[in-house]
């Protein structure tokens, strides 16, 4: 079997073979024991080189994917795309995001290296003490969040905010296979068909229009997102001058003094976007409020003095752990301890998580409670 070149490319702005054996790695870690991803390698050298060949030439066309519902925390379907098309991904996202991540603003997260939600977390919660003085003054906030926002993303307008920073012909070229591929004509649905119908149809990516909508799921979708919302990044942050304000994914924050001054920014926002993005925010998930009765985001509730976890997510982590089998309880009972940990109140947290691992017959480390071990036998 012919082997490409390491240093050479019949393309120069084509991609080489070392960055595509380094898409690879990227892709299977963590995954590598995957059924997909152990396919993958047990023929590696050959579908590498079969994979670098179909892109060189231009005749690359994704795969099958595979459809999922999911029902917490609320009912969405969940696309896969295969292991060879996410190496595609990583290989894109890898020479492409940096330019990109270099015009983001600070307060745009979510897929960004660094940019998590405790990242959002702690910097609204920066945001909040500057804005109030340190508590010391009143303020509002203007949360906001999109309708349908992943079936609703035109795939043309996202276009053309990629080709903007995108100038190589053949990455591209690329960026279209991946942005326009239909995972509708190849999908293979899995799981129960009743939780599939619970998915409401207009959040159904089954239900989109051509050309209309990304599948939740892929690295691919996270960085298209972000490359998309940019747009309303620079908007508020440079025509609005909004002196604070943070995006994670499609819900986003607003601080100020001035409950006039939020209510003008919202009105210039709800018309901008279906003018200049076609989205549309979510009547239903605007809220307008002064700070100091709790701000709701990525998971924490941020009040005065304090970050605490959100209460749902708690229940929702206690109940998982009385329902689970025992042999994920360990790895699920360390994470949950690990996520409640990152606010700067969760004593109270801990400590509800900690007794209901106790009665599952698990211990935990008794100063910090930080963490959960298995019980030895007797």
């Amino acid at each position: 079997m012919r082997s490409p070149s390491a240093d050479s490319c019949p393309d120069g702005d084509a991609a080489t073979f070392p960055a595509l054996l380094q898409a690879y790695i990227n892709c299977r870690r963590g995954k590598r024991n995957s059924a997909s991803a152990l396919e993958f390698e047990m023929r590696l050298e050959r579908n590498l080189c079969d994979l670098y060949d179909e892109l060189v030439s231009g005749a690359y066309q994704p795969g099958r994917s595979i459809c999922f519902p999911i029902t917490r925390p609320k009912p969405r379907e969940v696309w896969a795309a295969s292991f060879r098309d996410r190496i595609v991904h990583w290989l894109l996202y890898s020479h492409i995001a940096p330019r990109f991540h270099a015009a983001f603003v600070a307060d745009s997260c979510a897929c960004i290296p660094g940019r998590g939600t405790l990242y959002g977390a702690q910097r609204l919660e920066r945001h909040v003490r500057s804005c109030t003085r340190n508590w010391a003054r009143p303020a509002h906030y203007l949360k906001c969040d999109l309708a349908n926002f992943f079936v609703s993303i035109d795939k043309h307008v996202l276009r053309e905010r990629i080709a903007a920073r995108v100038h190589e012909p053949w990455w591209m070229a690329l960026a279209d296979t991946i942005l326009f591929h239909d995972p509708r004509q190849d999908v293979e649905v899995r799981g129960c068909a009743s939780d599939l119908r619970r998915v409401p149809p207009h959040k159904s990516l089954f239900n989109a229009p051509d050309d209309t909508g990304l599948p939740i799921g892929n690295l691919s979708s996270q960085f298209f997102a972000n490359v998309l919302l940019d747009a309303l990044d620079q908007r508020v942050k440079h025509r609005l001058r909004a002196p604070y304000y943070i995006r994670y994914v499609d819900d986003f924050v607003l601080l100020h003094p001035s409950r006039t001054w939020l209510t003008a920014a919202h009105h210039d926002i709800e018309t901008w976007l279906p003018e200049q993005l076609r989205l549309q925010l979510n009547p239903r998930k605007t809220i307008r409020q002064p700070v100091d009765r709790g701000l709701d985001f990525v998971g924490q509730v941020i009040s005065p003095w304090r970050r605490t976890t959100r209460r749902r997510t708690l229940a929702s982590a206690l109940q998982r752990i009385e329902q689970m089998p025992a042999d994920a309880l360990l790895a699920a009972g360390n994470s949950y301890l690990g996520l409640v940990r990152q606010a700067t109140h969760s004593h109270t947290e801990r400590a509800a998580l900690c007794r209901a691992l106790l009665k599952r017959g698990h211990a935990v480390e008794g100063m910090h409670l930080s963490k959960v071990f298995r019980k030895a036998a007797a």
